[in-house]
């Protein structure tokens, strides 16, 4: 059996001792579980909310919302950004429905109380007819914990959290090589899911499902190929869990192997990649276990002459593999040397068998490049400029390969409500997902990492 590729430059995590977790159906399904993680787990962990790049000036803001919960993100006039829950202090009117916008000040529609973008109430009217006096300076609005990190905003429900730092554990400096604060989005695709916020996550903490749901189409040849030559065997990927509860999973990238037809010659998508980097597939023919070095090495001297001054940065797997990230609870990321495939799962308000879905693509912006930019679902100009789309489930594509997990998710959950499913019987590649729903546990049963 092969052994998955390792350097010394990215250290393995710690190994996790795992309780044999059944995971049963309910779940997914009841409506009583899905307030005990909202109590004790949603309101306890650092979740990725907003975009630093949505809100740049001073009274900008965006609202993103957990379940039954709405957040307000705000830039304040010294730059920094606070976050606060979107409820005016008068009598719970949300303050914005919106997605993002600009202000002076937040004014509720109901009774026109007005907040200052630091959270300040300022004008009740009638203030003089409240027995317990002005509620001016008295009852602001309620701040939530916030922090950046890789451009991002990330909040938290818990007064008494750690640190955002502390909570991303190895995910920090791994990402920290990126410079993914810089970088732009490209797709913004959102949807209703008719599943469980676990039931995305599930599939993106394993990748038995790769050979089968993602199964490529076409000729015998197309079938056997692998995209942009990523090896997905499980003897060859690298699995690792982290003691904070996030998971990584690495498969090597850049070989043309499975790519190649009956004469040795490099087949697409790859022949397109290496030709980006000023390689010529043809050179390579018969010599598919040779191009993922010499991708490497390309990017290494192309990529320095382009302004990928990002590259510096990364390990040598870093510029070819697939790396694959769940931070729990919620968020699932692919992270390649210039892409960040952003997707996740929000819990949906009151309905446990429902989720939010995210599937975003952030791409790097070295200065001075010209060529257009490949996301999940198309290919286009590098200016292009994206808004966020929201629509029904089914209604449009969000991208070939996750329209292929998409059609899969609404028959596990419907398996999940039978009583003929007793519980999980994982394979080992499979792992990450017991060990995130004993994680879960731990939060409702308040052990928190």
């Amino acid at each position: 059996m092969a052994e998955p590729i390792r350097s010394s430059e990215l250290p393995d995590w710690p190994e996790q001792e795992l309780r044999g977790h059944r995971i049963e159906g309910y779940r997914y399904t009841s409506k009583e579980f899905m307030d005990l993680e909202m109590e004790h787990m949603w309101t306890k962990v650092w979740l990725l909310l907003g975009r630093e790049a949505e809100i740049p000036n001073p009274g900008d803001w965006q609202r993103e919302d957990v379940g039954p919960e709405s957040i307000l993100m705000v830039r304040q006039d010294d730059g920094s950004i606070k976050a606060f829950y979107n409820i005016c202090q008068h009598r719970g009117n949300r303050l914005v429905s919106e997605e993002k916008g600009s202000v002076g000040r937040f004014v509720c529609k109901y009774h026109a109380w007005a907040f200052q973008r630091d959270g300040e109430l300022v004008y009740a009217q009638d203030a003089e007819n409240f027995p317990e006096g002005n509620p001016c300076g008295k009852v602001n609005l309620i701040e939530v914990p916030c922090d950046t990190f890789a451009g991002f905003i990330w909040v938290n429900m818990d007064p008494d959290c750690g640190s955002l730092r502390d909570y991303l554990g190895p995910i920090w400096d791994d990402w920290g090589r990126y410079e993914i604060h810089k970088w732009k989005r490209y797709e913004a695709l959102t949807t209703v899911a008719p599943c469980n916020w676990k039931v995305v996550l599930d599939n993106f903490n394993e990748s038995y499902h790769v050979p089968t749901v993602h199964r490529p189409r076409g000729t015998p040849e197309e079938r056997k190929r692998m995209h942009s030559g990523v090896d997905t065997r499980y003897q060859n990927t690298r699995f690792d869990l982290s003691n904070e509860g996030h998971n990584r999973m690495i498969m090597p990238g850049g070989y043309a192997g499975a790519t190649m037809n009956s004469e040795g010659v490099i087949g697409e998508p790859l022949a397109s990649v290496m030709r980006e980097w000023e390689l010529d597939p043809m050179d390579f023919t018969n010599r598919g276990e040779e191009t993922r070095a010499a991708l490497q090495k390309a990017k290494r001297e192309v990529g320095a002459k382009r302004g990928y001054t990002h590259y510096a940065k990364l390990a040598d797997e870093m510029l070819t593999d697939a790396f694959h990230y769940t931070l729990f609870p919620n968020f699932a990321v692919s992270l390649w040397s210039d892409g960040f495939h952003f997707l996740r799962a929000r819990p949906h308000p009151t309905d446990p068998e429902q989720c939010v879905f995210d599937n975003w693509w952030y791409h790097s912006q070295p200065e001075g490049e010209t060529a257009p930019v490949r996301t999940t679902v198309r290919i286009v100009p590098r200016d292009t400029e994206v808004e966020h789309e929201v629509f029904e489930f089914g209604e449009k594509s969000m991208g070939r390969t996750i329209d292929q997990d998409l059609e899969i998710f609404p028959e596990q959950q419907a398996g999940f409500r039978s009583r003929g499913f007793r519980g999980v019987y994982l394979s080992a590649q499979e792992f990450r997902i017991r060990r995130y729903h004993e994680l879960i546990d731990d939060y409702i049963e308040q052990r928190k990492p």
